[in-house]
């Protein structure tokens, strides 16, 4: 077995040879801050770095020195803190906020640099964005003080509480566990000191209030009969409308093990909160300690079952009157109900949290109001108090309010812990709020991590354990574990020839499955926080920015907290002291992968003060070459606690749609998770084979959804495009949206479109990328509503257009009659593709396949009966069965034990759904698959549909995507199936998204809505109409070309057509590229004659050639020049032209030039 450092290497992890350059940075010196604090008294009411009249801060942006902030930033546990340097004993005093004198310098420690703003790699040319999320922003403005006291909460007076404590003591002293002289006063101490409000006594019955009285009571007890004689109270019961619980809690303490009731809250009743089941919460701590426990009070939760006003009001509804719970709207004093009532204003228009924070007039007390949707932040209640107590803070009182229209407030009264000699190293109060406000952002992403014992311990802090979650999701899809047989196999094998790719892929997913499973990464990791320690600063060395210089209000916060300097290490010192520290090869492998990680971000959202889900772009070179020939352009990593998610594209001008994948099982979540970015990047690859014909690049983005988040569709939708924004847009809003490090230093823009699971949502794309600012918002999404200027593919049969070409082709150049065609599909009437397959295909149906079951007659299906299904857009569960033959049936998927006309027996409907494409037989002649899972025909199941050497179906044309496999396809067509393969037939779509997207980016905002945008009333303007037509006829005539050159090219050479699909492709990709690089684009006559050819006519008529330049982007226009060049040559002159072919090719087009230009020599000379 080769060394560590030997596999490393070969594995190709890392690379050590990259220039220095890629991992640091230069920096400017750093200071320590805390050495700057100035000793004068606390003035919280000072204006806080206000904003100037010009809208900028003052004082100026400066950056953060890096070691200060990291050194502070962590608590380090109580057992290992060492003891402070004396002159870090005296008390630390917040600076002045009017005062903008420079600190005296002083001498960094750790030889630490950081950047300043000013020198952060910025993007050019992008423009400002509104922010997602809301964020009380600390200097914005004077602080909101409350002049209420108390907790904003009266419950109505009971009545029968006097009457009702009787009762209870009666009942008491008949049990006779309590002494007679004690009942009192254990009665009067549950009734008056614990501070319960009346709602707990008049919804709770007097047998229950005995009975905790009891637990408590016997709590004392117990602890006589401890060795350590601590008192323990643990109740806890729940009813079907209210649950209360009762624990011991020390203040400012998380507790990993107990009864942990807050997480309990969470999974029970505040995860799964709708308008329809939902619940609040009131908690609160007693106000004095127990007996004999000096350090421990009572927290009591009390849960209710929510019962609105108004269950169902719209969701932007912010009315507290409509949309308040009734007990909420009972107790709340109006000063409560104002606070709820502005956060809700603003939560009901964002993405992501609401986080406001108020004064309490009078004291340090700090009151934390944060509002978000229902379900879209699990844990999120029982994350909060590991947070605020790893400030040294704790709540004496919090409240979980839901209101109708979707919205949770969750409100937190938080105090500073006593001073004593073990919390000293707590920051005051008035500095740590502003870092827990900056941190719930954070916490809203992932709420619950994979780490959250190191931050719950103190161990780590928040952002530790919060990048190492994010680096292990990174890991369990790129540590490089096939070995080097993969790579001697991968050595011997042609990557060019598609059996060759496609074998090598299957080898690759078999390898994969079993030596690093993502709980054995785990494990790993949780071996070693201190490293985990040291990569996270080298990380945040690279990509944190301090916004508001050294009187910034997060400061003292991330100066305070530690009181020992850790030093930033180079890419050098960590591979050393990852050497060192790991037990063992593999543990070497999962460390050493976080430097990957490290190396290849190049910007993030992770310090971006309000966000919704965590993003990273990452420089896709650490891919190993042997693993992913084709390199990729660009890649972004997505981490929520909802899902983790890709976007993948090979060129920088590149579109493709973004999918979310399901799971049924945990099982099934296993094997989607380990496939995820090979899926994706598969996928992707497939696009920039289909979208040769257009300027676009291929490219796909994926979500895969947590196994516990199934139902979170919509909400990882949202989260997934609001959080790629954030690295594609500029910062607008001070505080909310800061400056980030951008290493990538160029403007990206992406082109996406709808796929599974996500037709339904590309209109909130496009909105919410308009209410970001977004420039290009018009182009952003393509399959949008035809309100916002989308053209539906499904409305008008844009990828059945394509499809249909090449089956057209085949009964033409066959001289087939399509009514005398028996043909299979796939891909029901409920579909895009098979819906409109069937409205333009007049050929004799004699299956169909659904997710509904088979529909089948050797007679042919009845034509009528079938258009009705295909325009109300049904299933042939539908279908009326008293139009079938004698000999026809349908078999639904839940059908068991079903008789067929012929006498065979099916058991399992479902199964016979899943594999009747592979039934034996000529009773077709043709297959159109329009539907069903990648790969339904495969190596291991194609003998089933060659019989004596011939195939059974002679003619396929594969509509949906992977549906066979390439050996498989080559199998075929030796048994003499004429066969054309997806990235070929199923390519309309691309080319009406691409023309959408060529339309938005040419007119202005006002022409576009003018010209694209169906108006209210549901009429097109002309101009849509006509476009639409147009893009019809391109993608016919594309798919033409195409059929027609791969048809050629197979009678001349006998290559099967599924290769030459793929070889012509190539070609046409690779001439681009070129095409691109070379200075034809300079030649202006040749550039705008190129242009006028490939552009839509309707476009240079209303707009002009001339416009159209100056708008649309520059490198797009290029790819419009190189794509339309490069496919007219190869569908010319095939994938393998002579030498003299492309001169041969451009020399005539240079003659047309030139005879058009003498042609309209002498206009323009009589024109003058």
């Amino acid at each position: 077995m080769p060394c560590p450092d030997e596999s490393i290497e070969r594995l190709q992890l890392f690379n050590d040879g990259a220039p220095k350059s890629t991992f640091q940075h230069p920096l400017t010196a750093s200071k320590l801050i805390s050495y700057h604090l100035p000793t004068r008294p606390l003035d919280i009411d000072a204006p806080q770095n206000p904003l100037t009249s010009n809208g900028t801060y003052w004082p100026p942006l400066k950056a953060i020195p890096l070691a200060s902030y990291y050194k502070l930033h962590r608590v380090p546990s109580l057992t290992t803190m060492t003891e402070p340097e004396p002159h870090h004993t005296e008390a630390v005093q917040l600076p002045r906020r009017e005062s903008t004198a420079e600190p005296q310098e002083r001498a960094p420690q750790n030889s630490v640099h950081n950047k300043i703003l000013e020198q952060v790699v910025r993007t050019p040319g992008r423009q400002p964005s509104p922010q997602p999320t809301h964020l009380s922003v600390p200097g914005s403005s004077q602080h909101k003080v409350l002049h209420e006291e108390g907790s904003g909460y009266v419950a109505p007076k009971f009545e029968g509480k006097e009457l009702q404590m009787d009762q209870v003591m009666d009942q008491i002293e008949e049990k006779g566990f309590i002494p007679p002289e004690f009942v009192e006063s254990e009665t009067n101490w549950f009734y008056n000191e614990l501070g319960i409000d009346d709602m707990y006594f008049q919804t709770e019955t007097v047998p229950a209030i005995v009975n905790h009285i009891l637990s408590l009571y016997a709590g004392k007890v117990a602890a006589y009969a401890r060795d350590d004689g601590r008192l323990e109270i643990r109740l806890d019961k729940e009813a079907a409308d209210h649950a209360v619980y009762i624990d011991t809690s020390t203040p400012g303490v998380s507790v990993i093990d107990g009864p942990r009731y807050e997480q309990r809250i969470d999974e029970k009743y505040v995860n799964g909160s709708t308008n329809k089941d939902s619940y609040r919460v009131e908690t609160f701590r007693s106000g004095s300690h127990l007996p004999g426990e000096k350090d421990q009070q009572l927290r009591c939760y009390f849960v209710y079952k929510c019962h609105f006003a108004n269950p169902n009001p719209g969701l932007q509804e912010t009315k507290l009157d409509i949309i308040g719970e009734k007990r909420f709207l009972q107790k709340a004093t109006q000063n409560t109900k104002d606070i709820y009532q502005e956060v809700m204003n603003n939560a009901v228009g964002r993405t992501g949290p609401v986080i406001e924070m108020f004064e309490m007039e009078g004291s340090r007390e700090k009151r934390l109001v944060i509002a978000y949707r229902q379900g879209s932040a699990m844990g999120m209640f029982s994350a909060l108090s590991d947070l605020y107590h790893y400030y040294g803070c704790t709540s004496s009182r919090k409240y979980v309010e839901q209101f109708s229209n979707g919205i949770t407030v969750m409100s937190i009264y938080l105090r500073p812990l006593t001073q004593t000699a073990s919390n000293a190293k707590y920051p005051p109060i008035e500095a740590s709020i502003h870092q827990i406000m900056k941190e719930v952002s954070l916490l809203y992403c992932i709420p619950q991590n994979k780490f959250q014992g190191h931050f719950a311990s103190g161990r780590l802090s928040l952002q530790e354990t919060i990048y190492a979650h994010c680096v292990w999701v990174f890991v369990g899809h790129f540590l490089n574990r096939l070995g080097s047989e993969y790579a001697s196999l991968a050595s011997i094998l042609d990557p060019n020839n598609s059996v060759h790719a496609e074998m090598l892929s299957k080898i690759k997913r078999r390898l994969r499955t079993e030596t690093f499973t993502s709980e054995y990464i785990l494990e790993i990791i949780n071996k070693y926080p201190d490293l985990v320690r040291s990569l996270y600063l080298a990380f945040a060395n690279t990509h944190y920015v301090q916004t508001r210089g050294e009187k910034d209000d997060f400061i003292p916060t991330l100066s305070y907290l530690r009181l020992k300097v850790d030093t930033v290490l180079s890419d050098v010192e960590l591979k050393s002291l990852i050497s060192k520290s790991a037990m063992n090869e593999h543990d070497q492998m999962v460390m050493t992968a976080f430097r990957v990680f490290n190396a290849g971000v190049l910007k993030t959202n992770f310090y971006t003060p309000t966000k919704v889900a965590l993003s990273f772009r990452l420089n896709p070179n650490f891919l190993p070459e042997v693993e992913y020939p084709q390199p990729l352009y660009g890649m972004f990593l997505v981490i929520s606690s909802e899902f983790r998610g890709f976007h993948l594209r090979f060129r920088d001008i590149a579109r493709g749609g973004i999918r979310i994948v399901k799971s049924r099982n945990r099982e099934a979540y296993s094997i989607n998770a380990r496939s995820l970015f090979d899926e994706n990047y598969n996928l992707a690859n497939t696009q920039q084979r289909k979208n040769k014909d257009i300027p676009e690049g291929g490219s796909k983005g994926v979500i895969l959804l947590d196994v516990h988040h199934q139902d979170k569709v919509k909400v990882a939708f949202e989260k997934y495009i609001d959080s790629i924004m954030d690295l594609l847009l500029p910062p607008s809003s001070p505080g909310i949206k800061d400056p980030i490090v951008d290493l990538h230093g160029q403007e990206e823009i992406l082109f996406m479109g709808p796929d599974e699971n996500t037709a339904d949502l590309v209109n909130w794309a496009t909105e919410h990328a308009r209410t970001r600012g977004a420039p290009w918002w018009k182009s952003f999404f393509t399959g949008k509503s035809p309100r916002l200027g989308g053209i539906p593919h499904d409305a008008y049969g844009m990828t059945t257009l394509s499809v249909r070409e090449y089956v057209l082709g085949i009964y033409r150049k066959l001289n087939l009659k399509p009514d005398a065609v028996r043909k299979l599909q796939t891909g029901g009437p409920d579909g895009d593709l098979g819906s409109n397959e069937i409205l333009l295909g007049n050929e004799k149906y004699t299956a169909i396949v659904d997710g509904a079951g088979v529909l089948f007659d050797p007679h042919g299906l009845d034509h009528i009966e079938l258009l009705r299904l295909a325009k109300k857009r049904v299933m042939i569960s539908e279908f009326d069965v008293t139009k079938l033959s004698e000999e026809g049936y349908r078999v639904l998927v839940e059908e068991t034990n079903i008789t067929l006309p012929s006498g065979e027996t099916i058991n399992n409907g479902m199964i016979f759904r899943n594999t009747f494409h592979l039934r034996g037989g000529k009773q077709f002649d043709v297959f159109v698959p329009c539907g069903g899972r990648p790969e339904s025909i495969d190596l291991s199941t194609v003998h089933k549909l060659i019989v004596d050497g011939k195939s059974t179906i002679p003619y396929i044309v594969e509509g949906a995507n992977l549906f066979i496999t390439q050996d498989a396809k080559l199998r075929l067509e030796k048994a003499g199936c004429i066969l054309y393969k997806d990235a070929s037939a199923n390519k309309g779509g691309v080319t009406s998204s691409s023309l959408e997207v060529l339309a938005s980016l040419s007119f202005d905002e006002h022409s576009f809505v003018e010209n694209m945008c169906i108006r209210e009333d549901g009429t097109a303007p002309p101009f849509y109409d006509a476009y639409v037509k147009e893009v019809q006829e391109t993608i016919k005539r594309n798919a033409a070309l195409e059929f027609e050159a791969i048809w050629r090219e197979h009678q001349q050479t006998g290559i099967a057509r599924s290769t030459l699909s793929d070889t012509l492709s190539i070609a046409i990709t690779k001439l681009d590229e070129e095409l691109q690089k070379q200075d034809l684009w300079k030649n202006i006559d040749l550039r705008d004659s190129v242009l006028e050819d490939a552009l839509p006519k309707l476009l240079l008529e209303k707009i002009g050639l001339s416009t159209i330049i100056e708008r649309v982007p520059d490198n797009y226009l290029r790819a419009i020049f190189g794509s339309y060049l490069a496919s007219r040559f190869v569908y010319e002159h095939g994938s393998n032209p002579s030498q003299f072919a492309f001169f041969d090719f451009m020399t005539k087009r240079m003659a047309k030039l030139n005879l058009n230009q003498q042609r309209e020599f002498p206009s323009r000379i009589n024109g003058t």
